[in-house]
């Protein structure tokens, strides 16, 4: 059982606000429709239900989470790189991101794609709001070349700017995203040229390709990315070897995370598990990831170690569980009471 003071963390509050970060990858704009099944009408055209919309709100999602935050640890200065529709959502997303005060500077606006959506319809019930079937707007076609050129444009320029840069790849479909191969190749190769930056990638089906950085995937996709298949539990000395064989691959740290299990440090032959947070009540899961590559990033950059960092990603990740129906986060002042709760 690793335990570290609270000095160790405030050092690491302290000295983020002096710190710089890019986020490059898939920006989403997470949208909320709250509905009130008591205002429901039947309509006249199609005889169907008209669910009414009593309330809309969004923020960023996907690469956008990691940004959101990085924002509320207090990182003194983010930078978002990525491409996004010149369409409503799009102006939704840039509104929000200005609002965050992140530099939207590399941040490409085009007419031939769309703006990444999740679109999340909310019932209310009684005093809970219950999510229901959720509409996804996503670019069902390659990223076209021009704007992929650009993306890399950018990703030179911006590297220069800052202490770490976090690649949050969440498109599925290859190539269709921000993340295409020319942009991850170019990223290893950035890995090569500036180890003295922390440079870090979360991928949802491709984490395994990533070489000369840092890497988080779950047990699963540490599985699938070394066998190609996958497997519905992995015990924890098995996750071990697949975070040390990934580090092999990668010739960076690893972090493999686990579950309610913690998170696993892999690295010089050895794979240290940190364990979680424990909470109460009612938890949401979605973002848990994003906020751990927020933490791990963000501690890295200060000069943390390994275990340090992984330890604060599991306490932010701690925190933004419990925030249900939004995009979680984790402030300083929350950090420091999980903390101060954590070791009574």
């Amino acid at each position: 059982m690793h335990s570290f003071s609270l000095d160790s963390i405030e050092n690491i509050l302290k000295n983020i606000r002096q710190k710089k970060i890019a986020v490059i990858g898939d920006f989403f704009l997470d949208k909320y429709l709250i509905i009130d099944p008591s205002l429901a009408e039947i309509s006249l055209e199609t005889g169907k239900i008209s669910n009414q919309v009593v309330q809309i709100y969004h923020s960023p999602g996907a690469a956008g989470t990691v940004t959101s935050n990085l924002v509320a640890l207090g990182v003194g200065k983010i930078y978002a790189i990525g491409a996004i529709g010149n369409d409503g959502t799009g102006f939704e997303l840039i509104d929000d991101l200005t609002r965050l005060n992140v530099d939207h500077r590399y941040l490409i606006r085009d007419n031939s794609i769309f703006t990444p959506t999740y679109t999340k319809p909310m019932k209310i019930m009684g005093q809970k709001r219950e999510e229901q079937e959720r509409l996804d707007i996503k670019n069902r076609k390659p990223l076209p070349p021009e704007i992929e050129n650009q993306v890399l444009e950018h990703l030179d320029d911006g590297i220069n700017k800052v202490d770490g840069l976090i690649v949050a790849d969440q498109v599925e479909e290859l190539n269709h995203g921000i993340i295409t191969d020319k942009v991850r190749a170019r990223i290893s190769e950035l890995g090569v040229q500036h180890p003295e930056k922390v440079i870090f990638a979360d991928s949802r089906n491709r984490i395994g390709l990533f070489r000369n950085v840092m890497i988080k995937p779950n047990k699963f996709e540490a599985h699938y990315a070394l066998f190609r298949e996958s497997k519905k539990a992995i015990p924890i000395e098995l996750a071990k070897d697949l975070g040390i064989k990934l580090n092999h691959l990668t010739n960076r740290p690893v972090f493999v995370t686990l579950e309610k299990d913690g998170i696993l440090v892999c690295a010089d032959e050895k794979a240290i598990q940190i364990p979680t947070l424990p909470v109460t009540g009612e938890i949401d899961p979605v973002g848990a990831g994003d906020s751990v590559a927020a933490g791990i990033v963000a501690s890295l950059c200060t000069g943390a170690s390994l275990e340090l960092a992984a330890f604060m990603g599991m306490v932010v990740a701690s925190i933004t569980i419990q925030k249900i129906g939004t995009t979680g986060t984790a402030s300083p002042a929350e950090i420091r009471q999980r903390i101060q709760e954590y070791q009574d």
